[in-house]
């Protein structure tokens, strides 16, 4: 199993220069870094891969989006928007040698209401039509989508791995594909083993930290459980520790984080991956 970090651990937005991180995500035994594209415009793809390559880590790819990318929008402005986010970031995917774009593109980040049936079913048919298309322009570049469910507090749409599963067999194309994230997984999950069982087939990334956003091993979360979901459905794909900082003001705000959640950034990173490695690995 191959073990990586999001750079959100201690920067944002992920710029070109960001890839001063890869000696120390590399030097920590990481074998893959995870990018998040907030802005396309601030990477030249070209010495990003140049960096990864000369570092010896691998890519992973994950989409952020806010109000203006949402495909379930009653505005089609805001819908088309999203769709050329999408695409900018599955073009940077092919750049960096990525295999699939990942995160929760199906709406906007933050849009958790009370709706009507009627309106819920309305947006449900928006996010399949729309990702129908996107897997489309993925496979044209032989890359997957890998559709990630959030909590309620952050997603109405798509809470649970059956969500997430639900939503792939609906836009039914080879390319949809799911992730699971562990944070948002001990809010809305009963029981992780089953959750993750449920995702065979189509499991493509994992993304974990502590059910408090801190270092795995160091809180709540049953990573026995975890642990033998993963090895039910012989999980082959790669395995990154997502958390933030307080001192990147704006993300900190997105994500609610108002204090460190370990003695550094880097601790939470080395000691996770210590953690996983002997739990997972």
């Amino acid at each position: 199993m191959k073990f990586g970090a999001s750079t959100w651990l201690w920067t944002s937005p992920f710029k070109t220069d960001t890839v001063a991180l890869f000696p120390k995500i590399r030097g920590m035994g990481f074998d893959f870094v995870e990018i998040p594209i907030e802005d396309p415009a601030l990477i030249d793809p070209t010495v990003v891969r140049r960096a990864l390559g000369d570092h010896g880590l691998a890519p992973v790819v994950c989409g952020a989006f806010g109000p203006t990318r949402d495909l379930t929008s009653d505005d089609p402005k805001l819908r088309e928007s999203g769709l050329d986010y999408i695409t900018r970031c599955l073009d940077i995917c092919v750049a960096l040698g990525a295999t699939f774009l990942a995160g929760p593109m199906y709406s906007a980040v933050g849009k958790a209401r009370l709706v009507p049936p009627e309106q819920r079913r309305t947006e449900w048919a928006r996010a399949v039509e729309n990702l129908r298309k996107v897997a489309g322009l993925a496979a044209e570049r032989k890359l997957r989508i890998a559709l990630e469910p959030l909590n309620r507090f952050e997603s109405d749409l798509v809470n649970t791995a059956e969500d997430a599963m639900r939503l792939a067999r609906e836009i039914d194309h080879p390319a949809a594909c799911v992730m699971l994230d562990s944070f948002h997984m001990t809010i809305e999950e009963r029981d992780l083993e089953l959750a993750i069982r449920a995702t065979a087939g189509k499991l493509i990334h994992v993304q974990v930290s502590e059910n408090y956003r801190g270092t795995p091993g160091t809180g709540l979360t049953p990573w026995a459980s975890f642990a033998r979901g993963l090895a039910a459905i012989g999980y082959q794909g790669g395995v990154s520790i997502e958390s933030f900082t307080p001192d990147v003001k704006e993300l900190a705000g997105a994500v609610c984080f108002w204090r460190l959640m370990a003695e550094s950034q880097d601790a939470l990173a080395a000691d996770g991956l210590a953690f996983l490695r002997k739990t997972l690995g």
